[in-house]
């Protein structure tokens, strides 16, 4: 399988635990949301980031999974997810 980035290693937004703009930003939600480990074949919630809430996309912290996917449905990561995997996992 090809593409198998992580949300936080497509955007490099650098809220991973240790990344860049932790200190400044805050660690990501989807970086240590384990309950979804593997869900996509990503790491912790890499790979299901429009289903987790608190995430920061385009600025600005999102919402719930509800009120986000219709955002996250216009999302480059998301659109590459849904390419790369035989069954995507909208919501775990």
């Amino acid at each position: 399988m090809k593409d198998l980035h992580n949300c936080w290693e497509y955007r490099e937004c650098g809220r991973q635990p240790g990344g860049r703009h932790v200190g400044s930003l805050g660690t990501c939600p989807a970086a240590t949301h384990t309950q979804t480990d593997g869900v996509n074949h990503g790491t912790n919630g890499g790979r299901v980031c429009w289903a987790i809430a608190g995430t920061l996309c385009g600025g600005r912290v999102q919402g719930t999974g509800a009120t986000k996917l219709g955002d996250c449905l216009h999302c480059s990561f998301y659109g590459r997810v849904a390419s790369a995997e035989s069954t995507l996992t909208l919501i775990p």
